[in-house]
């Protein structure tokens, strides 16, 4: 007898089989059909065959259709849950711990397993570890579990990469018991997985006793997409761990810089202590000289310039504060300590700059707001802070993580930052006192007061204050008039060493060559040649870059500010009065010590501003096109910039309540200072001259 085993089915009485296979082109037999008589004797015969065979024809293609059908159904749902997967973790990567909770229960929902688990591997140590745990009924933190990686079912599969599909865990040798014993679980049937990122396995998932029956091939290939998914959540939820972690030692960094960086009790307590001087002889006028005033007093002028600047303020009523002494201490002090020690962009400019400022105030006749005149003189204070005595294309050049997050003006949004983060600091708000709108207004002109220091943005200023002079259309009424006036007092003010008197000028000139000096020569230790003015070795060409440099920047700035604030004249006179005597020193090809007195230096004629801005028309509209040019480039790259510190000043606002900032042609005189100093008196968009800024 060929076939003891009988039919498919259990039938007593049958006489005659007809068997016919179901066949598919690709996956050959599909299954059988058998055709059976009861009761007749009567063989099927080859015509019964043929018609068998048509039917199966139709029959194949219902079958393969319906197959078709539900794979795509399984696929369907598949990507329905990864969807959903992908939703859930992506969205909610707040811990590793969440992630993982996250995967266990979308793990077993996909095979409809009993358990999951998911070990991760620590490359350093080679073992892998959990510390989430399934325990049927929710995921419970508990002790971590740890055991070498090529122990058990989960670390041959994370040694090997290979699928395990166990139907029988106690008969198999991998099996670690360890496991059950600890979590007091029995474990019938495995399916484990490894689950990659970039190639390399970082953890193994492990689904525990199916169901209904043992875990499936088709179990193997879902859970296989599933797995990709897995690894992408627990590599971005690492990352995201590594940045948390990285948020929280930053604020505790900047908790400690922040208290280290603010002036002490002993510190206030000096100050406090000391007599307040009720005048100060000589403090508005030009030819004053902040470098002269002792350190330990700097910060009592400051504290009395600042308290006469408040007071310009009109009051509401008697009652009402203009500003917080104790406050307006505290804030001083921290400024200062906030200045690194670098030879020229110290506390010592700052205090120069403010100076300046407060002369310009007090001196002449303009109709800035009190508002204005507060966050000019502040602006001046702190538009420096936390120098590192290098210019901008040296930080740019340098790839120093600031250029990173200022793409223009790279020092000076740090300088205004940096100011906002003083304001922010318990007891430092000298702000305070003033109304939501003027809290708003100050900050917003100090950002553009400190940025304006920038000399790269100097032409574009320049270009605009210029042709409202020369119209004769300024109006202090017009509130983008006053704005550009106080960017161009600004540079006048930065620029403020180069008016003062011969020996002043000449002692601070010294200084900022040497910090220029010192950043030549970690060009040179880098392999990179410095600009001529940062090169030591070039000093003796100091008198034809100084010439350059008044020439270009110095006088067309206060000229302009004469035009419109006359009393500033004397910037004029002594910004005149020093090129006479660095022109002589350049055109005799003299060193400075090797200047003869005054008397008898070479007496120089100097057009006046009004001669200078008749004799060049073409020169100052191709200035002003330049200008313009490089202003929208500048406003482009700036966008980004803005967004960092809007946010800042958004965050301070919200405190404010609990604690409570071309050159025209000189005429045949200057014409060969002109080609010698060409490094200096190029465009606006001559990037040495920003080599220069802040001087």
């Amino acid at each position: 007898m060929r076939f003891p085993a009988g039919l498919g089915i259990k039938m007593e009485h049958v006489q005659t089989v007809l068997a016919i296979p179901i066949l598919q082109e690709d996956s050959g037999v599909l299954g059988v059909i058998e055709l059976y008589r009861q009761f007749s004797t009567d063989s099927f015969t080859q015509e019964d065959e043929e018609v068998t065979a048509t039917l199966l024809v139709w029959a194949d293609v219902c079958v393969e259709y319906v197959q078709m059908y539900n794979s795509m159904m399984r696929q369907r749902k598949l990507n329905d849950f990864l969807l959903a997967v992908t939703k859930s973790i992506f969205q909610d990567i707040v811990s590793m711990d969440t992630v993982i909770m996250k995967i266990m229960n979308y793990a077993k929902k996909l095979v409809n397993a009993d358990r999951a688990s998911l070990f991760l591997l620590d490359t350093k140590t080679t073992e892998l570890y959990a510390r989430i745990f399934d325990t049927g009924k929710e995921h419970v933190p508990q002790k971590e579990i740890r055991f070498p990686m090529d122990k058990g079912v989960a670390g041959h599969v994370a040694s090997t990469g290979q699928v395990l599909n166990i139907t029988d865990a106690y008969n198999d040798g991998r099996f670690n018991r360890e496991v059950d014993m600890q979590t007091g679980y029995r474990t019938k049937s495995i399916l484990c997985m490894p689950i990659y990122i970039r190639g390399s396995i970082i953890g193994v998932v492990q689904m525990v006793n199916k169901k209904e029956g043992t875990f499936t091939m088709a179990d193997e290939e879902s859970f296989e997409t599933f797995a990709i998914y897995c690894g992408l959540a627990l590599h971005h939820a690492k990352l995201y761990d590594k940045i948390r972690r990285s948020e929280q030692k930053y604020k505790v960094a900047l908790e400690v810089l922040s208290y280290h960086a603010q002036c002490t009790d002993d510190e206030y307590k000096i100050i406090k202590s000391t007599p307040f001087p009720d005048n100060i002889p000589g403090i508005i006028d030009y030819e004053f000289s902040p470098w002269d005033v002792e350190d330990n007093r700097k910060c009592l002028y400051v504290l009395y310039m600042m308290k006469d600047i408040f007071s310009m303020a009109t009051k509401k009523n008697e009652n009402e504060k203009r500003y917080d002494l104790d406050d307006m201490i505290r804030f001083t002090m921290t400024v200062k300590k906030n200045y690194r020690n670098v030879p020229y962009h110290n506390w010592a400019h700052a205090f120069s700059v403010a100076h300046a400022v407060y002369t310009v105030i007090k001196t002449t006749k303009h109709s800035f707001s009190p508002v204005e005149c507060l966050a000019l003189y502040v602006a001046c204070l702190c538009h420096d802070l936390d120098h590192r005595g290098k210019t901008n294309a040296f930080m740019v050049k340098s790839a120093s993580p600031l250029a990173a997050i200022y793409s223009t003006s790279t020092m000076e949004h740090h300088h205004f930052n940096h100011t906002v983060t003083i304001l922010q600091n318990e007891g430092h708000n000298i702000f305070k006192h003033l109304t939501s709108d003027q809290y708003k207004q100050i900050l917003g002109d100090i950002r553009q007061c400190i940025l304006a220091t920038d000399l790269a943005l100097f032409f574009g200023n320049r270009a605009r204050l210029q042709e409202v002079s020369d119209k004769n259309e300024f109006s202090w009424d017009d509130s983008e008039h006053r704005h550009v006036l106080m960017a161009i007092s600004m540079t006048a003010c930065d620029l403020c060493s180069m008016y003062k008197p011969w020996d002043v000028q000449l002692q601070v000139v010294n200084v900022i060559m040497e910090e220029f000096w010192l950043q030549g020569d970690e060009e040179k230790s880098q392999g990179l040649t410095p600009m001529p003015m940062m090169d030591r070795d070039k000093k003796d060409e100091l008198p034809h870059l100084e010439v350059g440099f008044l020439v270009g920047i110095c006088l067309p700035c206060y000229e302009l500010m004469a035009q419109v604030l006359p009393n500033t004249k004397p910037m004029v006179d002594g910004a005149v009065s020093n090129l006479k005597k660095w022109k002589y020193l350049a055109e005799n090809k003299l060193t400075v010590d090797q200047l003869p007195p005054e008397q008898c230096v070479k007496q120089l004629e100097y057009k006046t501003s009004e001669n200078i801005l008749d004799s060049s028309e073409k020169n100052k509209q191709t200035e002003k096109d330049d200008s313009d040019e490089q202003n929208k480039l500048d406003a482009k790259a700036e966008n980004k910039d803005e967004q960092t510190e809007e946010s800042k000043m958004e965050s301070v606002e919200e405190n404010k309540n609990k604690s409570i900032d071309n050159p025209s042609e000189k005429g045949s005189l200057l014409t060969d200072v002109r080609s010698e100093s060409s490094v200096l008196v190029h465009s606006d968009n001559d990037n040495n001259l920003t080599e220069h800024d802040n001087t």
